[in-house]
C-alpha cells in the first residue's frame, strides 16, 4: 500500500531539509512493488514560489490550508532564521492538527522550533541542529533535548539533528517501513552510510568560554587551557581563583554551567581535535600533550563524549597531506 510522505516548507527553508529526506524516500521506490511506493508531497506555509536559504526556487504542490488529508509520515524542514519565526495561531492550529492525522511526523534540523510552537514537542524527547538545542531547550523547558544524538525516535515523534541528518532519520524511517536491506540499498545509491558513527560533538565548534571575561572563573578557564598537562585539581584550579576549593566549585558551576571537572576534560578533548585535524603526531603524543593519562584513556574519553574513536576522527577530518 502507498504510503504519503508530505515534507513542510516555507520561504527561507534549508534546501537540504527537503531535497534529502526526499530523495531517500524517492530513491527507495526503485526497490519497492509498484502498490508500496511512496508519494511525495510537499506543503507550503506560503503560496507560490518560495526561495530557500541559498536562492534555489521551491515550489510547494499546495498551500498548507488545503492539506486536510490523511499522510503516514509529515516532516517539517528547518531554515536558518526559524528560531526567530513565528507563523501565526492559524497556522499552527493546522500544524496540530495535521500531527494529529499523520501516523508519523517530526522534523528536520531545527524545524523542531515550529513543532515547539505549535505545542507538539511537550514532555517528548528530541534532538535538533546542535547550534540551535539550548534555545529549544529554553522555548520547551518540558522538553529533552538530546544535542547529540543524530535522531531520536520517541513514539510516532521522530526528530533530526542538523540538516544532512534528515537524511540519516529518513533511512532510519525506510528501514523501518521494508528492513534495513531496501534502506542500505538507499544509502549505497546516494554514497552515505546507513549509520554513521558518531554524534552531533564532532562536529561543533572548539570549547569557548561561558563565564563573563573578567571574572575570576574566566582567568581559571584561561589557566586551564595554558596547562593542559598538568594535574588541574580542583585545590590547583581554585588556587588560580584566588578561592577555598569549597566556594570555587559552586561559583564556577554557577558561572559556566558546567563543573570544573567538566570544564577540564572538554578542554583536553578538544585540544586533541586539534592536533588530530592539524598534525600526523602518534596517538600517544596527542594524549600527552592534551592531559590525558595515556592515549587508552584519551581513547575511553573520545568514544564517550564523541561516539567515535580518536582514530576515527582523525580519518574524517584530518586535512589531507
Amino acid at each position: 500500500m502507498h504510503k504519503t510522505v508530505a515534507i513542510l516548507i516555507f520561504p527561507g527553508v534549508q534546501s537540504l531539509d527537503v531535497s534529502g529526506p526526499m530523495d531517500v524516500f524517492c530513491e527507495a521506490n526503485r526497490f519497492l512493488a509498484p502498490e508500496d511506493h511512496y508519494q511525495l508531497e510537499v506543503i507550503g506555509v506560503g503560496h507560490g514560489v518560495m526561495a530557500a536559504s541559498n536562492g534555489l526556487s521551491l515550489q510547494a504542490h499546495k498551500h498548507y490550508s488545503e492539506a486536510l488529508q490523511t499522510c503516514d509520515l509529515l516532516l517539517v524542514a528547518g531554515g536558518p532564521q526559524l528560531p526567530f519565526e513565528d507563523f501565526g495561531a492559524q497556522f499552527y492550529d493546522w500544524l496540530r492538527g495535521a500531527a494529529a492525522r499523520s501516523q508519523r511526523f517530526g522534523s528536520i534540523c531545527n524545524g523542531a522550533f515550529m513543532l515547539a510552537r505549535a505545542g507538539l514537542l511537550g514532555g517528548k524527547t528530541v534532538t535538533t541542529h546542535w547550534n540551535d538545542a539550548a534555545d529549544l531547550a529554553r522555548l520547551c523547558p518540558s522538553t529533552r533535548v538530546e544535542a547529540d544524538r543524530l535522531y531520536v525516535q520517541d513514539g510516532n515523534l521522530y526528530t533530526s539533528a542538523g540538516v544532512t541528518a534528515g537524511i540519516d532519520l529518513s533511512l532510519y524511517l525506510l528501514a523501518q517501513d521494508h528492513g534495513p536491506e531496501v534502506a542500505l540499498s538507499v544509502a549505497k545509491r546516494l554514497v552515505v552510510f546507513t549509520q554513521r558513527s558518531g554524534g552531533q560533538s564532532q562536529f561543533s565548534p572548539f570549547l569557548t568560554p561561558h563565564a563573563d571575561t573578567s571574572s575570576a572563573v574566566a582567568r581559571v578557564q584561561l589557566y586551564v587551557l595554558a596547562n593542559l598537562t598538568g594535574d588541574l585539581t580542583i585545590a590547583d584550579l581554585a588556587r588560580a581563583a584566588s578561592m577555598s576549593a569549597r566556594n570555587f566549585s559552586r561559583v564556577f558551576a554557577r558561572e559556566a554551567h558546567i563543573t570544573p571537572a567538566e570544564f577540564v576534560e572538554r578542554a583536553r578533548v578538544d585540544a586533541a581535535r586539534v592536533m588530530l585535524e592539524s598534525t600526523r603526531a602518534p596517538l600517544k603524543t596527542v594524549a600527552y600533550q592534551c592531559g590525558f593519562r595515556d592515549a587508552q584513556h584519551m581513547r575511553r574519553v573520545f568514544s564517550r563524549r564523541l561516539g567515535v574513536t580518536p582514530q576515527r576522527f582523525r580519518l574524517n577530518f584530518a586535512a589531507p597531506v
